[in-house]
């Protein structure tokens, strides 16, 4: 039997603006939290945006969005989301999903997706330099 049913895909264009120096590509795979991250604040297109900044979650060694007022890891910038990560399914959160984590470059500041506090530029700043 042939599935002839129509189907939706939903693609996102690559911001990669606030990314100047590559930095010799250091980037590491990563599993984002899709439950600790706000629908309407990080991935409204149901895509979390490159540059997004990270923290580790300590329990569970999984990524959530950086906030320097989380007690459960997150207060800690580890870097940034090196691509578009596509929410696999938004109306369910418990699903993680798999991205990419970029902790060394030159980074232009005015161009992140979400604004970085001093803080997290503190965690970041013997890798990371923001212009």
């Amino acid at each position: 039997m042939t599935d002839i049913s129509v189907s939706k895909s939903t693609y996102a264009v690559e911001n990669l603006s606030w990314l100047l120096d590559e930095g010799g590509y250091e980037a590491e795979s990563i599993t984002l939290d899709i439950s600790t991250f706000t629908p309407g604040t990080h991935y409204p297109n149901g895509f979390i945006p490159s540059g997004t900044v990270v923290g580790k979650i300590t329990a569970t060694n999984l990524y959530g969005p950086y906030d320097d007022a989380a007690v459960d890891g997150r207060a800690v910038a580890r870097g940034f989301t090196a691509r578009y990560t596509k929410v696999p399914n938004p109306a369910n959160t418990a699903v993680d999903a798999g991205s990419a984590l970029r902790f060394a470059g030159v980074v232009k500041e005015s161009k992140l997706p979400i604004t970085i506090d001093a803080a997290g530029k503190v965690d970041l700043a013997s890798w990371i330099r923001f212009v």
